[in-house]
């Protein structure tokens, strides 16, 4: 099938066709979904040995100039106040009027004038337009969104791959080191969306093509393999981790999505702060819960979620086969009244399934580990 023309392509695009990737559309981005060893042979790796992902198409954006931090602080949710420059920070984008996730994104701190955003790949524009709309005089919002790719190095041997690379290995979690590679700056953090040690490289787009090839010779020792959008789904699923579009949107917010760890409530100031603080005080209407089979039912987005056979509460928001657990794994978005630990039912192509509601993880996460 001839590829859509209008899709964006990652510059390791023809690195991933030679793999044997079967594409599909992400974002409004051409980006590897499997490669020959498949979805679940690309998870375990993950979770055993290391897996690299070309995840080029999150956004990048660079706020900079006076008081460039102070202006994110004052927009995003969470409190940059509580990290120090050379750390990275998880933090929501959302409405000023109804407090609904606009997007989730990373933001690397470099200091006081220079914060690197990392968004979702079909939010950038609209943050970027957000942003830009209420910089004051002397800060700029740029969209780098096409000048700098995005590879993630993930799994237990993470730190042995990067190390044979030359690039720097072993900080803090959410920390970043700026480091030299082929006479370009990369900027290596540990971070992930897979829930095992790993980090995360933005390189110049002109040096892509070269770490992504130093970083696969140095991983085969090791086990490594090139991982795609549909392990990195299966991946972060199992940790509960939420997926913008599906989990959280416009139409679902912090509270709702159990992310009011990501907001820093006791800032003056922050986009949508006066109704998401209404709305933590008398108590969000629904809340999103994990999902664990009973029996051998998959989940998958769209799915009814029912209390009893006739009495319905929502739908699936994200749901998968756990390879790790070997069974059914997914989220849902629930009234707030249901019992946090009950048992729920699914409508699994017409046969109702049943799964016990409970708080992700569902397995370990292991981001924070020391080797």
């Amino acid at each position: 099938m001839a590829e859509d023309p209008t899709l964006l392509r990652s510059p390791l695009h023809e690195r991933h066709v030679a793999l044997g990737a079967k594409m599909a559309e992400f974002g409004g981005w051409s980006m590897p979904l499997e490669y020959a060893a498949g979805t679940v042979k690309e998870h375990t790796a993950v979770r055993e040995a290391v897996g690299i992902f070309d995840v080029s198409h999150l956004g990048k954006a660079l706020v900079s100039g006076p008081g460039a931090a102070a202006y994110v602080d004052s927009t995003l949710s969470n409190d940059l106040g509580r990290i120090e420059p050379g750390k990275a920070q998880y933090t929501l984008c959302c409405d000023e009027e109804t407090g609904g996730v606009v997007d989730d994104l990373i933001v690397y701190l470099h200091d006081d004038e220079h914060v690197l955003l990392v968004p979702n790949a079909a939010n950038t524009a609209e943050v970027v337009r957000r942003l830009q709309a209420q910089a004051p005089d002397g800060v700029t919002v740029e969209d780098q969104h096409r000048d700098h790719a995005v590879l993630a190095v993930q799994g237990p041997l993470s730190d042995e791959v990067l190390t044979a690379v030359g690039l720097p290995a072993g900080h803090d979690y959410m920390s970043f080191v700026v480091a030299p590679f082929a006479g370009a700056e990369v900027v290596v953090c540990r971070t992930g969306y897979t829930g095992e040690r790993g980090y995360e490289l933005v390189a110049p787009t002109d040096v892509a093509v070269a770490l992504w090839d130093a970083l696969v010779e140095a991983g085969e020792p090791h086990g490594m393999l090139a991982c795609g959008l549909g392990s990195r789904d299966t991946l972060r699923t199992e940790m509960g981790y939420p997926l913008h579009g599906q989990d959280i949107s416009l139409d679902v917010t912090p509270n709702e999505a159990r992310l009011g760890w990501a907001v820093g409530w006791g800032k003056p100031a922050f986009w949508g702060r006066e109704v998401l603080l209404a709305e933590r005080e008398a108590g969000p209407r629904r809340v999103l819960r994990g999902l664990v089979a009973t029996g051998r039912g998959i989940p998958r987005p769209g799915m009814s979620v029912s209390l009893t056979a006739d009495v319905l509460l929502g739908e699936v928001t994200s749901g998968t086969f756990s390879p790790t657990l070997r069974k059914g794994v997914g989220l849902a978005l629930v009234p707030a009244f249901v019992d946090p630990e009950a048992e729920v039912g699914v409508d699994v192509r017409g046969r109702r399934e049943i799964f016990q509601l409970t708080k992700p993880p569902f397995v370990r996460s292991n981001v924070r580990s020391s080797q």
